[in-house]
């Protein structure tokens, strides 16, 4: 099969090589199971305990505050439903977004059908939510405020460090942020920003699947979503994949020391894409600064983007429509709703995520065959 170009790193990184080696290693040496007390165990137990501090070293948070669970829906349910159930005697007020990841957004539909009231913040038609807005809606009730850092389907940042010094005269208020699409691609002071709970993601780094990471304020309880085991300090009953947490702490590792210089790579290729999308009469660019340096989110109203995407890979390149987890959803885009867009363009939105490897070149790859299928559609357009 000819290789394809692949633009999906938003829904999934190749894995590197360096951690894929890691994997394998651990994966043929370290079969103990961590809780046993004989040696094999004791081994396996200090691999994790040191995968930890690693993540912890690299983020630039307190050792031992980070929890390994299976990716980044379990860490933002945990995140949600933990801190809302745990706290739900302080308040039952939560304050959140209308373009959360779908972890996130129906995590809070679920305690909403539990008694609490959620409150989901407008964002504008540029897509950022306003700090203002966030200082309004709070309550003597709010137990809870959940603000992603970057919006999976169009890239847009949200003012973190604003929000958490806006909370941080409220000590009963605890705040959540959802960084899986931001760890390795944007700085963030965690503790400076006076975040309690936040989530992130291996496989959006390079890392294995089926690893999250949660990082849990010291302080901070959590009622847990499963119950048979005192592993992750109690809050994540299981047996724990050692082989997949030391690899992920590898890709956090090589991640946070390349953040930098991968964001310069990458805002010089996303605003050449951005500006091609924007000078094309037939397609309506999505989100404003400030934005991720690696996503690109652009609508053909009144074209299927599945359209788009399928004559995309016939020129060989792989791109989505919107987050993995709800790219097969036929319904417009929540996000894109969110932000006053009409429901055909909501409807055919397509997402340009990049990766360390993508070069100025790969860019105009892309641009041609864009032309080419504008061309093609405008064509069907007439005839039909």
């Amino acid at each position: 099969m000819k290789e394809k170009l692949y633009m999906d790193y938003s829904a999934s990184a190749p894995l590197l090589s360096e951690v894929a080696d890691t994997l394998l290693e651990v994966t043929r040496q370290i079969y103990f199971n961590p809780s046993s007390l004989h040696e094999g165990g004791i081994q396996a137990a200090k691999l994790i305990q040191r995968s930890r501090t690693l993540v912890a070293e690299k983020l630039g948070t307190a050792s031992g505050n980070w929890l390994f669970t299976s990716g980044g829906t379990e860490s933002n349910n945990l995140a949600v439903k933990g801190a809302a159930r745990q706290y739900r005697n302080r308040g039952k007020h939560i304050i959140t977004t209308a373009i959360e990841h779908a972890s996130v957004h129906e995590s809070m539909l679920q305690l909403q059908e539990e008694g609490f009231k959620v409150t989901f913040l407008p964002v504008g038609r540029e897509g950022h939510v306003s700090v203002s807005d966030v200082e309004a809606a709070l309550t003597d009730e709010t137990i809870l405020v959940s603000i992603m850092h970057v919006n999976n389907e169009i890239g847009t940042v949200q003012p973190i460090q604003e929000i958490g010094r806006l909370l941080s005269s409220r000590p009963r208020t605890l705040f959540h942020v959802d960084a899986v699409q931001s760890i390795g691609k944007l700085p963030l002071d965690i503790e400076g920003c006076g975040i309690h709970l936040l989530s992130a993601s291996a496989h959006k780094l390079g890392g294995p699947r089926g690893v999250g990471l949660l990082y849990v304020k010291e302080g901070i309880t959590l009622q847990p979503l499963l119950s048979g085991g005192s592993q992750e300090f109690g809050l994540r009953p299981g047996t724990e994949n050692v082989p997949s947490i030391v690899a992920a702490a590898k890709a956090v590792r090589l991640a946070a020391e390349g953040a930098e210089a991968s964001a310069a790579a990458m805002k010089p290729l996303r605003d050449k894409l951005r500006a091609f999308a924007e000078a094309t009469p037939e397609l309506k660019v999505n989100g404003a600064e400030p934005l991720a340096p690696h996503i690109v989110h652009f609508s053909y109203p009144g074209m299927k983007p599945e359209v788009i995407i399928h004559m995309l890979e016939q020129h060989g390149i792989l791109a989505s429509t919107r987050s993995a987890c709800s790219s097969k959803d036929s319904k417009p885009s929540r996000v894109l709703l969110a932000l006053g867009a009409s429901p055909s363009q909501a409807s055919g939105g397509v997402r340009i995520s990049f990766g360390n490897c993508h070069r100025e070149a790969h860019v105009d790859v892309l641009i041609k065959a864009l032309e080419s299928i504008i061309s093609q559609l405008k064509h069907l357009g007439r005839s039909t």
